[in-house]
């Protein structure tokens, strides 16, 4: 390496700050509730090969593979042919998206007439067309999830500005507003980040800047590879499953066989069921995310860049057909289910070589609520991404009603949710008491919220998972509880499959309430004094605590 130690420091620290920046500017930028407040965006600094160099500290699952997203438009469009102003955008899952709400955008950054990187964001939109307002769970093929963009090069002046895509793109939303500023804020992060590529470039030469954007990643690989390792070499086994299809009432199962040999682990999907009809499916760029989210969270330390270098020391493999790499023209908008599956299998095969390293099963599903109505003034579509429970570790409880790991969203505040939808109200927001699995360590309490109806013809859809069973506890552990979604309504209480959707009446309540993280180690090796904790925070009956932890006399005590 020809730049120096200092030099090095600062201009890499440049590019880190650089996403960070571009984070920044999306989440503030955005009109919808899903990407201003939840945060379900993310954005990247990648070298010209599309590898992913830093990026902002948002959603793991939309970045972990954004190699593989970009390479698709690449591939259609030579860097070399790009010129200043174009930008690629894709959201096909079959031409290496994730899912289509889901719209990755990048931008070449030129100096000197030459592309040194692109800066790159996506953000999951509120509303990009499709049979239903915000999510269609009885979609039964990709087109009926929404509007489908394959790879596509277009440029900012002929194209965006009131230009015929940024047309198209408005025709086909319901709520043209927040769903096109949402784009603009894509646009305006994209911009941020490659301008601070640039000024790197004017004080360091761009030739120092893409040697460290090489030398960067290969810091991040070579510290993954000791972390790899570190692990003991063997093959090792893990499943998991997602509650149903939607349709039937039979589990479907994700495994997985990990391998790891030196440097370097192979993670095989071999086994996991085939793709089904409705929307459970992962695209494979989501899938290979999962895998790597895993490794990384386990085997490396907090300080590793999360970047192409760390995919490095990876392979990942599954049948074509399964539910992790299903085949056209399978709709796969709830892909995030059966990645938390092969994260878990991932996990818990990780259980057996690294059993100090990992944590239990948490609620770990992405519960997608979405309340809609149509209005005299056209259509307002909430959409809330509901977390759960963590699991719990060998030294640590499971944090309480958070986002699960491979999604990362924020708590939206209820100030905000009623400053922009007027035909329902915040009615309950609280952790549910002894939702958790018990242990040594025990699992994160989930939470519950709900919401009253104010109009006649609204509509709630969600989909989700661990409705039929809790999360699974490790060497001992308890499981947590499952989920569930409710409407009540004078009196009476409706049951909602986690894949569903009703019409709802004016007065209704609708409840969804996340299950908990499992538990870590036996529950009579807990700590007397964490039970007591638990038991002053109402996290926890006495009844409970002495008939799980048998403390009679250190509760009473406490």
């Amino acid at each position: 390496m020809t730049v120096g130690a200092i030099d090095y420091a600062v201009i890499s620290q440049s590019i880190v700050a650089a996403a960070r920046e571009m984070g920044a500017k999306l989440v503030r930028s955005a009109y919808s509730t899903v990407l201003r407040e939840a945060r379900d965006g993310s954005a990247a600094i990648l070298d010209r090969n599309g590898g992913t160099v830093a990026q902002a500290e948002l959603i793991p699952i939309q970045l972990g593979s954004i190699g593989l997203i970009y390479q698709a438009c690449a591939d259609v469009y030579p860097v070399d042919e790009l010129r200043p102003g174009d930008f690629y955008i894709i959201n096909d899952p079959y031409s290496g998206g994730q899912h289509l709400q889901d719209v990755f955008i990048f931008h070449p950054i030129f100096f000197d007439d030459r592309v040194v990187g692109f800066s790159a964001s996506v953000a999951h939109h509120l509303d990009i067309g499709g049979g239903s307002p915000g999510l269609s769970v009885q979609a039964r093929d990709i087109h009926a999830e929404g509007l489908i963009l394959p790879p596509l090069r277009f440029n900012m002046e002929r194209d965006w500005k009131s230009g015929s895509f940024y047309r198209l793109l408005r025709a086909n939303v319901r709520i043209p507003h927040q769903t096109m500023g949402d784009f603009e804020a894509q646009m305006a992060a994209n911009e941020i980040g490659a301008r601070r590529i640039q000024e790197l470039c004017a004080k360091y030469g761009a030739e120092a800047v893409e040697e460290v954007m090489a030398e960067f990643q290969n810091y991040s690989e070579r510290r993954t590879r000791a972390g790899i390792i570190a692990a003991p070499d063997g093959v090792y086994h893990g499943e998991d499953w997602v509650d149903d299809d939607g349709i039937g009432e039979q589990p479907l199962a994700v495994k997985v066989k990990l391998t790891i040999d030196g440097d370097r682990i192979e993670v095989d999907f071999a086994g996991t069921s085939p793709q089904i009809a409705t929307n459970l499916n992962s695209t494979w760029s989501a899938t290979v995310s999962s895998a790597l989210c895993c490794i990384k969270s386990v085997l490396t330390s907090s300080d590793i860049p999360f970047n192409a270098g760390a995919a490095r020391p990876v392979t990942v493999t599954a049948p074509d057909g399964c539910i992790l790499k299903p085949k056209y023209p399978a709709p796969v908008r709830a892909r995030l289910e059966p990645c938390y599956r092969a994260y878990n299998a991932v996990m818990k095969a990780l259980s057996q070589a690294v059993p100090d390293k990992v944590i239990a099963c948490g609620f770990d599903t992405a519960t997608i609520g979405c309340l809609s109505y149509l209005g005299p003034k056209g259509y307002s579509v909430y959409l809330e991404i509901f977390g759960g429970g963590f699991g719990a570790a060998e030294d640590a409880d499971g944090c309480d009603a958070i986002d699960c790991p491979l999604s990362n969203c924020a708590n939206t505040p209820i100030e905000a949710i009623e400053q922009d939808f007027s035909f329902f109200r915040m009615h309950e927001y609280a952790i549910v008491p002894e939702s958790y699995g018990h242990g040594a360590m025990r699992g994160g309490a989930g939470f519950r919220r709900s919401y009253r109806i104010l109009k006649d013809g609204a509509r709630v859809a969600l989909y989700g998972d661990r409705f039929r069973r809790g999360a699974l506890g490790l060497f001992g552990g308890q499981e947590g509880q499952p989920g569930s979604c409710r409407i009540f309504r004078d009196g009476e209480i409706i049951r909602l499959k986690s894949k569903d959707e009703a019409v709802l009446q004016e007065g209704d309540i609708v409840e969804f309430s996340m299950g908990g993280g499992a538990g870590y180690g036996a529950a009579e090796d807990r700590d007397p004094r964490l039970v007591a904790e638990d038991l002053a925070d109402g996290l926890i009956s006495a009844e409970t605590a002495r008939r799980v932890y048998s403390r009679e006399l250190e509760v009473e005590m406490a």
